[in-house]
């Protein structure tokens, strides 16, 4: 059977031809949120409009756009009035607005508003809690996607501008659901590597695209990060949470990498005007030290050596005086202590210290024996008292009235239920004891 096969261009006439006779698709009315707004040089207005399960392409003309109250944006939504056609070299069917309304806020709009304030309120977004960009960085990190524009742009801005740097690349998601705890593991890896500055950022894309780094982790991540971050997300137009809590925020991954970085150049002049400083510090200092050694050299006293020594040799005469008078102010307090003693009475007297102490020993004997005797007979009255006492408490001593003590193996007996017949029983009298046997208990 013959075919007849015609040509990719001819089907899309076809269908644009099809679709534009279809009255139902030249008047539609549409309500979505706009996505991927670009405001094109010629006037026209691209953009997709979405729903929270489909999307479509959509073009507004410039000479339909006089009549918009509203600047279009990512994340707005809107009603539309307009009719759906084919583009034939693309083979795409897309809605050709006449009329666009705004139609409130996009969902994302709204919680990226309302995260922003809660963030704000709670103070990261402070310019004083943000810390310092080192100029001169020996070490970058950089947590985006590791295939890209981004990562490209970051990397050939700083080997053209700063060589000497070392990057670390820490590949993360940018963009789907798992993208936000991604960033923020590789954050989290990035602070325990020894780097001066974190670059963390993406490519433009829509807002969804983006919303990644509209996520309150990632924010509180970059927050909470040790080390100086700079943001560079999306565009120069794009704004993120992460942009706002980061130290640092770059319109574009490239403008990161020049934040980040001195160039060459600069460095040069640098290193030229400290050169400068330091040879004039140091010229400075050789001019004081000469000024100085001239004024040293031409002193009265240099000049005039000998006068030195005179002034030394007489200083030293004078301490010889004074160590001399010292010395003999000395031996004249010991040789006085030494007449006092030599000639005190006892010394002169000997027997008399003798006496002395004697009569003091018997003194002390005297005393000694008093108090001897005093304890033996306090103690001695105290014993008896003990004694006497010992003696109205002994059990033993009503033996002495006629009365016994009965014991079963060493347990005396109280009750007559403790024994039973046959039991070996001891009594214990005044004098001695007795062992029986029990014949009958009562």
């Amino acid at each position: 059977m013959e075919r007849n096969y015609i040509q990719v261009s001819a089907l899309n006439n076809y269908i644009k031809l099809w679709m534009d006779d279809n009255t139902f698709l030249r008047k539609v009315y549409v309500k979505g949120e706009i996505s991927n707004f670009k405001n094109h040089m010629s006037g026209h207005l691209y953009f997709t409009l979405k729903d929270e399960e489909s999307r479509i392409s959509a073009i507004m003309f410039r000479g339909k756009t006089i009549d918009l109250k509203f600047t279009p944006e990512d994340g707005k939504k809107v009603l539309i009035e307009g009719r759906v056609s084919c583009y034939p070299s693309q083979g795409t069917y897309q809605i050709y607005v006449d009329k666009m309304e705004e139609d409130g806020l996009g969902n994302l709009y709204i919680l990226y508003e309302e995260l922003k304030k809660k963030l704000a309120s709670e103070g990261l977004f402070r310019e004083e809690k943000k810390k310092r960009i080192p100029k001169y960085p020996t070490r970058i990190g950089i947590v985006t996607a590791p295939k890209g524009a981004a990562i490209k742009d970051i990397l050939s801005t700083i080997k053209r501008r700063y060589p000497i740097c070392e990057t670390i690349l820490f590949p993360a998601l940018v963009q789907g659901k798992s993208a936000a705890p991604d960033i923020v593991r590789q954050i989290k890896n990035a602070e325990k590597e020894d780097i001066d500055v974190l670059i963390v950022g993406r490519g433009g894309g829509s807002i969804e695209d983006l919303w990644a780094f509209n996520e309150e982790i990632v924010a509180r991540a970059i927050y909470e990060c040790k080390i100086p971050v700079i943001s560079a997300v999306g565009h120069e137009i794009d704004y993120t949470i992460a942009d706002f809590v980061a130290d640092l925020r770059a319109p574009t991954p490239t403008g990161a990498a020049e934040l980040a970085t001195p160039t060459m150049d600069e460095v040069k002049k640098t290193i030229a005007k400290w050169n400068m400083q330091v040879n004039h510090i140091i010229s400075t200092k050789i001019i004081a030290c000469q000024n100085r050694f001239e004024q040293i050299k031409n002193t009265y006293i240099l000049k005039n050596p000998a006068m030195l020594y005179e002034v030394k040799m007489q200083k030293l005469d004078y301490l010889n005086e004074k160590i001399n008078q010292k010395i003999q102010e000395y031996l004249n307090q010991k040789n006085m202590l030494f007449q006092g003693i030599k000639n005190a009475y006892i010394l002169k007297n000997p027997h008399d210290l003798y006496k002395h102490y004697e009569e003091k020993q018997k003194l002390l004997e005297k005393d000694l024996n008093r108090l001897i005797k005093y304890t033996l007979e306090k103690n001695t009255e105290h014993l008896k008292m003990t004694i006497n006492t010992l003696k109205l408490v002994n059990p033993l001593n009503i033996l002495e009235k006629g009365y016994s003590i009965v014991t079963k193996k060493e347990k005396v007996i109280k009750q007559s239920k403790e024994l039973k017949p046959k039991d070996k029983i001891s009594i214990r009298l005044k004098e001695g004891s007795i062992l029986a046997s029990v014949e009958e208990v009562k």
